[in-house]
């Protein structure tokens, strides 16, 4: 499979992640994927020095700092994977999720030719003053801070000269590690490597598209009209492209900084209730989120609002999706067994053979664990995990748009415990959860949800008629036909009609070795070459008849 990499460039960044790997002790997986008999077939040399002192660390670290030295996209994909609570136990999440995309910045003079092509004129021409030295740098971008004309500040997130086609360059290669992965290693076929890679492939090519970030910032503000609770900056859409976001610089606390939070005078417990307020209503009634609410993306603005950036990673759940949510956080708050049973089952579906009863007695003593203990005592963070733990459990995988919900529901209940410690999230989900099941049984959700049933049948039944008069027509003209197929008898069916052909070909075979020795016994006493090569020709054929039937059972075999 490694064959069908042809560029140099991939050839090259293979050697590169094989070295990485190699060094952090991770010598047998490249051997198993078949990385280094593609690079000798190419003529590369590998070098097999493992560090001893790397070795020392535990695996999920030695991951995590792989991961780190691989590069943006393997640092993309590491913080996808921290996201995935269902799939990976809480010292993988713990150690992945302390991936920085900091990295030194280029300076200014790289990315001016850039910036000066995106912006159309010299940024001299269009802002009153730039900073050379960047307020941020991460592994796709880096953004410096600007002043307009009228005194505004900007900041200019500027994406990495060449970045694109380093990232691309990773994805060929994850998608032929994942294909391998998946063909090769049994245990991760229920993870369906291939469809997580493509997953993260998608995401990651709209977080390199900056305008596509632009709209997403601008659809979450204006599901906030009317909240001033929310503070998202302005897009200036004139200066901004794919490859440059211009957008309004938050004059704030960053979220890191919790001092001078204090310093400020602002109510901690108050922030941490609007900032759950905020999410909730993303999740909840807007099904549109941020999928990343880490500190460095907040802001605390000095008159108690909260200031969100970065919208590069937004996750969507559709009305169903939200209803089921709803009843899963409700039924963990109410101590409701079976609806977190009912909605954990309709979350598996279509991912083999479930143990209903083995699931249902492990959300049962799930749920017995929580029974009286007081509101304000829930950790919807720890029920939340213990939930993907429960799937885990039962070989189950969470849908990945659950997987991007409840990371930011965990992030957000470990900020409001960091501004709070006695931040209660179940007491402030429970109007949100309340509403939002009243919302879904109110008059014009009902309306709505009768008219599409009502179109439905209406279509039904125009076409009902029409189906039922081809049928009868059918029936009349004997032309009628049914074919019923069950897998089952199919492959039962098959494994006969290739019994069937090598018991045929073996008795083919004997009659040839049996018919080609009578003819050569019965010369008469006087020799003939047709004669003997009628027996040649059929001592041949059962010769090639004999391997026919070896060769068709050792590949049954091998099936």
């Amino acid at each position: 499979m490694w064959e069908k990499l042809g560029t140099v460039r991939d050839l090259g960044r293979l050697q590169e992640i094989a070295g990485v790997l190699i060094r952090y002790g991770f010598g047998d997986m490249v051997r198993r994927l078949g990385m280094a008999g593609a690079l000798e077939r190419a003529g590369k040399l590998l070098h097999w020095q493992t560090n001893g002192e790397l070795l020392a660390m535990d695996v999920p670290s030695r991951v995590r700092c792989a991961l780190q030295d691989l590069g943006p996209s393997f640092v993309k994909l590491g913080q996808v994977l921290a996201t995935r609570v269902d799939l990976l136990p809480p010292r993988w999440i713990e150690e992945l999720s302390r991936l920085q995309s900091a990295v030194p910045a280029l300076p200014y003079e790289e990315i001016l030719p850039q910036l000066s092509e995106d912006l159309g004129a010299e940024p001299d021409e269009i802002f009153v003053s730039v900073e050379q030295r960047p307020v941020a740098a991460a592994s796709l971008a880096q953004a410096h801070r600007a002043w307009l004309a009228d005194g505004s500040a900007v900041i200019l997130k500027v994406r990495r000269p060449g970045i694109r086609e380093v990232v691309e360059a990773d994805l060929r290669l994850l998608g032929h590690l994942a294909a391998i992965a998946e063909e090769q290693v049994q245990e991760l076929r229920r993870y369906q490597p291939r469809m997580m890679v493509r997953q993260f492939a998608q995401s990651l090519r709209r977080e390199l598209d900056f305008a596509a970030e632009c709209r997403n910032a601008e659809r979450i503000a204006a599901n906030f009209a009317g909240h001033d609770e929310i503070v998202i900056p302005r897009v200036y859409w004139e200066w901004t492209s794919e490859r440059l976001n211009v957008q309004e610089c938050l004059d704030g606390i960053p979220g890191r900084d919790l001092a001078a939070v204090d310093a400020a005078g602002l109510d901690r417990c108050q922030l941490a209730r609007t900032g759950a307020a905020i999410v909730m209503k993303m999740v909840l009634e807007d099904g549109y989120f941020h999928a990343d609410p880490h500190p460095g993306n907040i802001f605390y603005m000095l008159d108690g609002r909260i200031g969100v950036i970065d919208f590069g990673m937004v996750g969507r759940v559709s009305e169903p999706r939200r209803f089921q949510i709803v009843r899963l956080l409700h039924g963990l708050v109410d101590h409701d067994a079976e609806s977190v049973a009912d909605v954990l089952l309709g979350w598996t579906e279509g991912q083999g053979d479930v143990d209903e009863a083995r699931l249902q007695e492990d959300v049962d003593a799930f749920v017995d664990q929580y029974r009286g203990v007081p509101l304000k005592q829930l950790r919807m963070g720890n029920m939340l995990t213990d939930v993907t733990v429960i799937l885990r459990d039962n070989g189950l995988v969470l849908p990945a748009d659950l997987a991007l919900m409840i990371k930011a529901f965990l992030t957000l209940e470990g900020m409001g415990r960091q501004l709070d410690p006695d931040f209660d999230m179940a007491a402030e989900a429970r109007p949100f959860l309340r509403r939002a099941m009243l919302q879904r049984y109110s008059p014009q959700v009902l309306v709505r949800r009768g008219k599409r049933t009502l179109s439905g049948l209406v279509d039904l039944l125009h076409d009902l008629p029409r189906d039922v008069h081809q049928l009868l027509r059918s029936a009349r003209r004997g032309k009628l036909q049914m074919q019923i197929q069950v897998s089952s008898l199919k492959a039962f069916g098959d494994q006969i009609d290739r019994a069937s052909n090598r018991l045929t070909m073996g008795i083919v075979t004997a009659a040839l070795i049996i018919g080609s020795s009578i003819v050569i016994n019965s010369a008469g006493g006087f020799s003939s070459r047709w004669v003997t090569a009628m027996a040649v020709l059929g001592f041949s054929g059962a010769v090639l008849g004999g391997f026919w039937i070896l060769w068709s059972i050792w590949r049954s075999g091998r099936k």
